[in-house]
């Protein structure tokens, strides 16, 4: 089984792969309205958007948002177009994280910069140097915010934090009454994608720290799936 058939599968049955993933929006839905849905019109930026889902469950708290959503894959574009047809100030682009780092796109300021799932494809500079970016392209009291997977600090939280992921792989399929005992293999497939460039956490918090940010926290956490950002 090839890298896009896994992808399908982890995409098409996400709650069930992704760690407390329906709490995860419903914490970012809470932060947006704490923090940022006091004024209206904000604009923000969905970076490696997939299929639309982060931008749609915000659309749900704050329909006057206007929204510039970033992937490199024309199919997942298609798919958050198809998601958030009949939505208005809806801008789709398709470019890499090298084309955004390169300043090969010409990007706006936003008031809330939101990424999911993708920034771990990156090496620690790289990220560091799309901090970066963020931070210049926020207006003030704009916040970023990261949901995606890091690394663990030693090798023995490591071997826990994947043990808890295969836990819950297995709860969810028996809640959902699928079979087949696939948890072995989308983790070892994860662990050895060399796509996949996780660093820790205390490496992202100081890199986000030092760059200027504020208010810089882990926001919510589950082994390796985590929630963190700042304030510019």
């Amino acid at each position: 089984m090839g890298k896009v058939r896994v992808y399908s599968r982890i995409q098409g049955n996400a709650d069930i792969y992704i760690v407390e993933r329906r709490r995860l929006l419903e914490i970012l839905k809470s932060f947006y309205k704490h923090f940022i849905a006091h004024k209206s019109g904000n604009k923000i930026l969905d970076l490696g958007c997939g299929d639309g889902i982060i931008t749609h469950e915000l659309l749900t708290v704050d329909d006057s948002i206007g929204a510039t959503l970033i992937d490199g894959s024309g199919d997942m574009l298609k798919n958050a177009e198809e998601r958030l047809k009949g939505f208005q100030n809806i801008n789709f682009i398709k470019a890499s994280f090298q084309e955004i780092l390169g300043k090969r796109i010409a990007l706006q300021n936003f008031d809330f910069i939101v990424s999911s799932l993708a920034i771990h494809h990156l090496s620690l500079q790289e990220k560091i140097a799309l901090f970066k970016t963020f931070y210049a392209h926020l207006n003030i009291d704009g916040y970023f915010l990261n949901i995606d997977v890091i690394l663990a600090p030693t090798e023995a939280l490591e071997h826990w934090y994947l043990s808890l992921w295969k836990d819950w792989i297995t709860e969810r399929k028996t809640i959902v009454h699928i079979e087949g005992n696939d948890k072995d293999d989308i983790i070892k497939r994860y662990k050895e994608n060399t796509d996949n460039k996780p660093d820790t956490m205390d490496e992202q918090l100081n890199a986000l720290t030092s760059i200027g940010f504020k208010e810089v926290d882990c926001y919510y956490k589950y082994g390796i799936f985590t929630m963190f950002g700042g304030r510019k």
